[in-house]
């Protein structure tokens, strides 16, 4: 008889009922207090606490999407930030394209496309203003350039910190490329000043709360299909190519399979991140893209605790919670504390938050 391994649950009884609490939280319960509870009400949520918790959320499925690849694979990326960028550019084109006339100049063109003397969109630009293709291609442009790129990487046995060196070179070249002016992608400023969605206005609290609610049901089925995949033979394979890929190759498996699936998996979750995050905080510019911004994603995955299935998001709204704080409280304050809480976890949580809240479970329970 053929060894069947036992079928373990998918989550536990506390970790369904944490996943159905958030889901009521903020499915119903976040949404309503928005746009129910009047102004003036001591219940009431604000705009701005809705954009902020929206945009946090976006952040915690790019910390999952890392944790996929660099967790339970052991590829730690530093362009994750790139594939986050292109799907908020490929929706913000779609956005730009919704604002019509409104624009400054009165023109059919975005208004930089009319300062740089344009007449017509480039040929990237064909379709954008489809809601359709838009989502196409924030799911194909990152899925496309991380299939093409780990491809080549993986069969050539790139690994470890070359790996790591050549996605942040690849992240800082693209940055280079949309600062151009000639790339069609707005220069420095970037995309912004959006209208409007599927005619309906970007800034009406319906929206905010439709994408609010978007932001975290995407994060719901991201940390579902995260452990769905972990709990199964694929997700054995996966961590054997962490622990020991020359192993797993001695046993008949070819690892760059697995490699390049996760690896694309990952830049299309992070491409969808970004096109829910574009559409709440209102701009996308070549910033986005900046290397230090990948390096930080790595930071909410380590604070957090990485091959965890909370531990990223936990690290990623600890962060970002700590980064809004702090950027209007003490600003100039900031890169030390992030550079003293990524020492910190380095040395004393080597298995982030939730490795430690582990050990004092262990300790003081057992």
């Amino acid at each position: 008889m053929s060894y069947q391994p036992k079928l373990e649950p998918l989550f536990s009884q506390l970790g369904w009922l944490a996943l159905i609490a958030f889901a009521l939280l903020t499915l119903i319960a976040v949404p309503s207090l928005y746009l129910v509870v009047p102004d003036g009400s001591n219940f009431h949520i604000s705009s701005y606490t809705v954009t902020l918790i929206g945009k946090i959320m976006c952040y915690c499925i790019v910390a999952v999407a890392m944790n996929l690849i660099w967790g339970y694979a052991g590829i730690l990326s530093l362009g994750q930030g790139l594939f986050f960028a292109l799907g908020g550019y490929a929706f913000g084109m779609y956005l730009m394209r919704q604002i019509g006339q409104d624009g400054q100049y009165q023109s059919d063109l975005p208004d930089f496309m009319v300062f740089l003397d344009w007449s017509s969109y480039p040929w990237h630009w064909i379709g954008t203003d489809s809601f359709l293709w838009a989502i196409i291609l924030v799911i194909l442009v990152p899925g496309v350039l991380a299939f093409i790129f780990g491809y080549f990487a993986f069969r050539s046995r790139i690994k470890g910190v070359y790996f790591s060196i050549i996605t942040q070179a690849l992240t800082f070249a693209f940055m280079l490329l949309f600062f151009r002016n000639e790339t069609g992608f707005g220069g420095n400023n970037g995309f912004t000043d959006f209208k409007r969605i599927l005619g309906y206005s970007i800034t009406a609290p319906g929206m905010r709360a439709t994408l609010f609610g978007l932001s975290a049901l995407l994060l719901i089925c991201v940390l579902v299909l995260s452990r769905v995949l972990m709990k199964s033979k694929f997700g054995r394979i996966l961590t054997a190519v962490r622990d020991s890929e020359s192993r797993l190759m001695f046993c008949g498996y070819d690892p760059i399979r697995y490699k390049l699936f996760v690896w694309t998996l990952s830049a299309v979750i992070c491409g969808i991140a970004g096109a829910l995050y574009v559409p709440q905080v209102g701009i996308i510019n070549p910033s986005e893209m900046s290397p230090a911004n990948s390096i930080e994603i790595a930071v909410w995955v380590a604070v957090g605790g990485r091959a965890s299935i909370v531990g990223p998001i936990i690290g990623a709204a600890t962060v970002n919670g700590a980064k809004s704080f702090f950027t209007q409280a003490f600003p100039e304050y900031w890169l030390f504390f992030l550079g003293l809480l990524f020492i910190c976890v380095t040395l004393f949580l080597p298995l982030g938050i939730v490795g430690f809240a582990s050990k004092l479970k262990k300790k003081f329970i057992n």
